[in-house]
């Protein structure tokens, strides 16, 4: 079968989806992937991730990534994936468009406090707050709350795992949700391709920002060998070019070879295991879509090498100290006084819990607001 001709027998078709928790029309179901697309795209959630920290704070610079840029590159490789692998690009798409709509604001930073102050409240993860932004949150219809999106894009969400990120916190999953983990403990093919592509491109951007930002050098990169042998071969082309020249050379050619070595790991995985439907699937304990040990090895590598010398650089470390004590100041006083909340937000407290109603609120928020709603509550002679 050539790349992307058609779609394999164990992907996901709108013939073998299990569909929507609310039953609409046939205008949304004639392309049900397609319209769960418009409807992320169009959410509230989707749009504050313009205004939501990568790595660095977004008003550090005009050209580092955030959330959003971060997203749509994760949407490009899963798409790229998905079709040489012959599985529903406009699913995996999906997954890839909606799977950081629960990121706190500033980054991990904002997640590991909400996780603290949550510790003994339910949790806090932000693949689970993805999918409860899109089955609660969100809430653009009459009918019912949430976008009610397909069922494959749902459970990708809360099965989204990464070898840096964990989803936890399953445990406060409603009637509604038990039944995307009760299907089988792995994702469709689809929802793997995203998690895949959402390692590659959080890989290969930071390293491109780190650049920039100057917390990585040319010399720091050749650690990694997926960087060097890719660095050798782009200089032996260019043998007078600066590295800013030629960076973006560089991290096309690594991002080829990874992206090359995903699909040839992938397809043996799966001939390996003879699945044959999306349920032989959800089955297999191991994931099917990943790179091969080398390139495992590689990545982890790469990894290693940005968190010693990016995501542990002072500027990092210092915005996120900040990032951490302004959402725990804001926390605590919500707690202190919910009459601080928005209305419609303490009006959820009685059903809810005053503590997870905080963590919607304070995930919700970009990192402006959140730095204009600590101004308001703590700056001396403000009254706003």
């Amino acid at each position: 079968m050539a790349d992307g001709d058609s779609l394999a027998r164990y992907a996901v078709t709108r013939g073998n989806s299990r569909g929507r928790v609310h039953a609409e029309g046939d205008g949304v179901d004639a392309c049900p992937f397609e319209a769960d697309r418009q409807r992320i795209l169009n959410c509230m959630a989707f749009r504050r991730l313009m205004h939501k920290t990568q790595v660095f704070v977004t008003d550090c610079g005009d050209h580092f990534r955030t959330r959003l840029t971060h997203t749509l590159e994760v949407v490009a490789q899963a798409q790229r994936l998905a079709r040489r692998l012959g599985l529903n690009a406009r699913l995996a798409g999906g997954i890839a468009l909606a799977h950081d709509l629960g990121h706190a604001p500033f980054g991990h930073a904002g997640e590991k406090v909400l996780a603290e102050l949550m510790k003994e409240h339910g949790g806090f993860e932000h693949n689970v707050q993805s999918l409860r932004v899109v089955d609660y949150l969100e809430h653009p219809y009459p009918a019912f709350r949430g976008l009610n999106l397909c069922f494959e894009l749902r459970e990708s969400l809360i099965k989204h795992r990464t070898w840096y990120d964990r989803p936890e916190g399953v445990e406060r999953l409603d009637a509604q949700t038990r039944p995307l983990i009760a299907c089988g403990p792995s994702a469709p093919l689809e929802g793997q391709v995203a998690n895949l592509a959402d390692a590659i491109a959080y890989s290969l951007h930071d390293i491109e920002d780190g650049l920039g930002e100057g917390a990585l050098t040319e010399e720091s990169l050749e650690e990694s060998r997926l960087w060097r042998r890719a660095a050798e071969e782009i200089r032996a082309q260019h043998p007078k070019a600066i590295l800013h020249a030629i960076r973006r050379p560089i991290l096309d050619l690594v991002a080829r070879r990874v992206m090359d070595d995903a699909v040839a790991e992938s397809r043996r995985r799966i001939a390996e295991a003879g699945v044959e439907t999306i349920d032989d699937v959800r089955e297999c304990r191991d994931d099917l879509i990943a790179f091969s040990p080398e390139m495992q090895a590689d990545m982890e590598e790469l990894g290693r090498i940005l968190y010693r010398r990016l995501y542990q650089n002072h500027r990092v470390i210092r915005m996120d100290s900040k990032a951490r004590r302004l959402i725990r100041e804001l926390f605590e006083a919500y707690v202190a006084e919910p009459r601080l909340l928005p209305e419609r937000y303490a009006a959820r407290a009685e059903e809810q819990g005053l503590h997870r109603v905080i963590c919607d609120y304070i995930a919700g928020m970009t990192d402006r607001f959140c730095q204009e709603e600590h101004r308001q509550i703590f700056a001396p002679f403000h009254f706003g």
